[in-house]
């Protein structure tokens, strides 16, 4: 078999694969015996035809394209390595020559990997971000736990106010026709909680239970249902129930009831600690996200169309498994938002860029910087996954994931090696 580059346009490359004459032969015999239980000739039991006596009546061809798509597989991945090709996607077979006693001359349209231009990557410069833990914080961490463990009563005959709980039941009227979803009976709504549209909740304060009102609000002009961005509503509203939270005294007693501290200044010890653990965890993230939005800002690289949509079809996957896990299917979400596929898909497709630009520029800098995966890198992965699950037998554990494809776990490692060199050689502002 023997491969020659052609023409090669962006990430479109032509070459031509040439079958010798004997590997073809041995191919159409393949195809003759997989297929010669299919002939009923005259004189001769079924499945012992000889094969010149099937080419006789068919024609020399009869067995040429099963020939081909045995043939043609090996061919194309040994021109595919021999070129040093990465293809991304199924490539366009053009038979250019097939005669009897000649090779047989294939040509391939394919597009592969676009090439990376990579910019600056070591000593790239970026804002450092840090996250302070305030007083403020702590305390607002503390006043939620203390909203958390409040007693909801009865809060009598008085009117609304701010912060109340209540049962009401309400309709949404748009030039005096009800509205789709905008009915609900025994619906509950904390006041200030912000969970209807601007200026719904302010009108219900100062009101009484039994009342019925009317309560007319205008939805912004970026709402996600079309027929109601901008519009103004009338909402009749009726109060059932008006109820109160009780707050619990932020003292020793109230730390003993909600953790496993005796005093509230030791309780507020670990809120600090805990904050300033997820704040660093948090500028960690950020941190490296940053780095390599930059560093792949800095590079050029033209991404094929058929990358962007494939890595789209992983993004609506990904989004289906998130929907799904909050008990909202795929069709239910878009008859939420008002929405399409095709509504999502242009909303995902910035996302599905952006990471396979990044992933692009990742390998690059990998390759140039020969950045492997050993055996130890390997193992050192597999005993963080075993940790993550919490397996007991973490050997036997590691032994089984190893007689699996690991190849997931060469570009992730590959990426955070990558990753560790940028954020070694970064400076910050």
């Amino acid at each position: 078999m023997k491969a020659t580059l052609g023409n090669k346009e962006g990430n479109k490359v032509e070459f031509t694969i040439e079958v010798p004459e004997v590997d073809f032969e041995k191919a159409i015999q393949r195809a003759y015996l997989k297929n010669r239980g299919h002939f009923n000739i005259p004189g001769f039991r079924k499945g012992k035809v000889p094969r010149k006596i099937i080419e006789m009546n068919y024609g020399v061809e009869i067995f040429y394209e099963d020939a081909i798509n045995i043939v043609l597989p090996e061919a194309y991945n040994s021109a595919v390595e021999e070129l040093e090709l990465d293809p991304i996607e199924q490539p366009n077979v053009d038979i250019e020559e097939l005669e009897k006693g000649k090779p047989v001359m294939i040509k391939i349209d394919v597009e592969v990997k676009p090439e990376v231009e990579l910019g600056d990557y070591k000593g790239i410069e970026v804002e450092k971000v840090e996250y302070e833990v305030t007083e403020e914080l702590v305390e607002e961490e503390l006043k939620s736990v203390q909203e958390m463990n409040a007693r909801v009563m009865d809060a009598g005959d008085r009117e609304v106010k701010e912060g109340d709980l209540l049962t009401i039941d309400f309709e949404g009227f748009l030039d005096g026709e009800a509205f789709e979803g905008g009915k609900a009976e025994g619906h509950e709504l904390e006041i200030g909680s912000n969970q209807f549209i601007p200026g719904f909740e302010e009108q219900l304060v100062g009101k009484n239970k039994d009342e019925e009102l009317d309560i007319v609000v205008t939805f912004p002009e970026d709402y996600h249902e079309e027929s109601l961005k901008g519009k103004e509503v009338n909402f009749k509203v009726t109060i059932h129930e008006i109820k109160e939270k009780e707050l619990p005294e932020l003292d020793d007693e109230f730390a003993k009831d909600v953790s496993e501290f005796d005093t509230i200044e030791e309780y507020k010890t670990s809120i600090r600690e805990k904050l300033e653990s997820e704040f660093s965890s948090k500028e960690k993230i950020e941190n490296e996200n940053n780095v390599i939005d930059a560093v792949v800002d800095s590079a050029k690289v033209d991404i094929p169309e058929a990358m962007i949509e494939s890595q789209l079809e992983s993004e609506m996957h990904e989004f289906d498994h998130n929907m799904r896990a909050q008990g909202i299917g795929i069709e239910q979400y878009f008859q939420m938002t008002g929405s399409s596929e095709a509504d999502l898909k242009e909303q995902l497709r910035p996302t599905a860029e952006k990471r396979v630009r990044g992933d692009l520029v990742l390998e690059a800098i990998a390759e140039k910087e020969e950045i492997k995966v050993s055996e130890e890198d390997i193992d050192m992965k597999l005993d963080e996954i075993a940790e993550s699950y919490k397996q007991e037998d973490k050997e036997k554990f590691i032994k089984d994931m190893k007689k699996r494809d690991l190849t997931f776990l060469d570009t992730a490692i590959i990426n955070q090696k990558v990753i560790e060199l940028l954020l070694e050689n970064v400076k910050y502002k």
